[in-house]
């Protein structure tokens, strides 16, 4: 098929108010000629897009966030005669392309915006007759085979008959920067994906804990932010690596083995919110899912997190991990994170599952916590 522009929409940006909704436009559109070589044009909740390269651009808007679908479409005028003439022409490459033929049960589906001499409804007929003149298709409006698509906008009108879905969500950077704990596990990447999803920057933070882990373990959480960035068209995940194993072992030799889980998560979400705040991020994000693992239980969340300056949100707090290796799946980053790394030695053979609060506030001062977190946090490293 030889179309010549790609109709791309959006969904709950259509709620926002006037001057919001306007904002969120030219960042889709932005984000959108940042990951493909194209003219884009916003008019009327519609966006019109004429890539150079129609098969990559196909691939690629199924990655941009706050898109809901999007179909590849042929331009005409809004006449009869164009009207008449294009859609029996775009019924022929159907046909060449073994999508309608006189069996196939079709309809005609047509949305009007302007002022036109005919109605959506004269129009779907008229259209109609024009491929049932041409290959005698039976018209099944309640439960056609094949639909094509009119869209008359004004002076020009639209043909298609696909719509593709695309991610849906908010233009990635339209609610600020978030700093994302990323391991080179399944939860933490999809974590970070369903906070893009909404619309936020992520600056992805590792804790290298060597030498309890090996550098698998760097590798694997790279391999990842390569392929989550195929997601943040126009605004790129920015990476930054902390070395963790010092603190790590401190934690093991100065306080009690049990609580080695509890203590590795309350430095990593303090580390986290220490880079928030330097890089204006507005919070910390993390790939818990309740009781999932020991640091996951309801008393042990409130004691890692007890003494945070910068929210910490948890987009899988109520998922299991089906749920959770189904999107890891589906964005591609399952089958990178299932790749032995060797795991974490520093994991204790019965961790702590229902941390006391006040004994843990006690352990991090015999630890001098704060002290050990800062000589982490000053090795930080893109």
């Amino acid at each position: 098929m030889k179309h010549d522009l790609i109709i791309a929409r959006y969904g709950e940006l259509a709620l926002k108010s006037d001057g919001v909704r306007k904002r969120f436009e030219n960042r889709l559109a932005n984000n959108i000629r940042a990951s493909i070589d194209a003219e884009v044009k916003v008019r009327q909740a519609r966006i019109y897009i004429s890539p150079k390269d129609f098969n990559e651009a196909i691939e690629k808007l199924e990655r941009i966030f706050g898109i809901v679908s999007y179909s590849p479409a042929v331009t005409t005028k809004s006449t009869f005669e164009d009207i008449e003439r294009d859609v029996s022409k775009y019924a022929e490459k159907l046909h060449e392309e073994g999508l309608l033929d006189e069996n196939t049960k079709f309809a005609i589906s047509c949305r009007r915006v302007g002022n036109h001499e005919f109605s959506s409804q004269e129009m779907a007929a008229f259209a109609g007759a024009v491929v049932v003149r041409k290959y005698s298709s039976p018209v099944d409006l309640t439960n056609p085979e094949l639909t094509i698509y009119l869209e008359v906008r004004d002076n020009d009108t639209y043909i298609f008959h696909e719509k593709i879905s695309g991610p849906g969500g908010l233009p990635l950077g339209t609610q600020g920067k978030v700093v994302a704990l990323v391991s080179s596990g399944i939860d933490s990447p999809v974590a970070t994906y369903l906070m893009m999803k909404r619309g936020c920057q992520v600056i992805a933070l590792f804790c290298d804990n060597d030498p309890y882990t090996t550098p698998e373990a760097l590798k694997n959480f790279n391999d990842l932010i390569d392929q989550l960035n195929l997601y943040a068209s126009g605004a790129p995940i920015k990476r930054r690596v902390v070395k963790y194993g010092d603190y790590l072992s401190t934690c093991k030799s100065d306080a009690p083995d049990k609580m080695t889980c509890v203590l590795c998560k309350s430095g990593m979400y303090k580390l986290a919110g220490k880079l928030a705040k330097k890089m204006h991020a507005e919070a910390v994000i993390d790939g818990s899912s309740l009781g999932q693992v020991a640091s996951q239980t309801l008393p042990n969340i409130l004691a890692t997190r007890e003494d945070l300056d910068v929210p910490v949100l948890s987009p899988l707090i109520g998922l299991d991990k089906v749920e959770i290796t189904r999107i890891a799946e589906k964005i591609g980053t399952f089958e990178i994170s299932k790749r032995d790394d060797g795991g974490c030695k520093a994991v204790p053979k019965y961790p702590e599952t229902k941390a006391d609060l006040e004994l843990v506030k006690q352990v991090k001062e015999d630890i001098n916590q704060e002290e050990q977190l800062e000589k982490a946090f000053n090795t930080i490293e893109y």
